[in-house]
């Protein structure tokens, strides 16, 4: 059976080795037969939550005026939620955690999905992704029925590209395609 599979991409860098996964797990993923759609985060324009709830008062809309009402339609009617970023000071980066916040307005309607998580470091210590996966789980941990399906953690990773010579790259792929 299709699934809808919605990667959010926080790599501010386009081609950065968080963004690669991410490519390859769409790849996989489409290979198998998913309907699949990368966000790029960065290149969306997604304002702060400034907790003023209004979105309580309003059926869900946001008095922020920007892309988030289309991004969070696209995650409600997701089955599957690729999350992934780099590791900025040993957890995830602004732009990702700001669409994170954001979900507020709607956050119950977020329900049923199964999660995947992706995150690079420069460190060549796996551990060193795991307070960014636990920020992952932070989210997850607040929707209804959530399902955490697999976790990839690119590590030792820098440059542009240095991905590609791991074995996170082919298992990316791998994990797309099991979808």
């Amino acid at each position: 059976m299709s699934k809808k599979v919605l990667i959010l991409s926080g790599s501010p860098r386009k081609g950065g080795n968080s963004d690669l996964l991410c490519d390859e797990f769409l790849r996989g993923a489409v290979e198998a037969g998913h309907k699949v759609e990368k966000i790029r985060v960065a290149e969306k324009k997604i304002d702060y939550c400034s907790g003023c709830y209004f979105c309580q008062t309003s059926g869900g809309a946001c008095a922020k005026k920007d892309d988030m009402p289309e991004i969070l339609q696209k995650i409600i009617d997701s089955d599957v939620i690729v999350l992934a970023s780099p590791v900025y000071f040993y957890s995830i980066d602004a732009q990702l955690k700001t669409l994170i916040d954001r979900t507020v307005a709607r956050w119950t309607e977020v329900r049923d999905k199964a999660f995947y998580y992706i995150a690079t470091c420069a460190d060549e210590d796996e551990e060193a992704v795991d307070r960014t996966i636990e920020c992952f789980r932070g989210y997850a941990d607040c929707v209804e029925d959530a399902k955490e399906m697999g976790v990839i953690r690119g590590a030792g990773v820098y440059e542009k590209g240095e991905i590609k010579n791991t074995p996170a790259f082919r298992q990316a792929y791998e994990m797309g395609r099991s979808v």
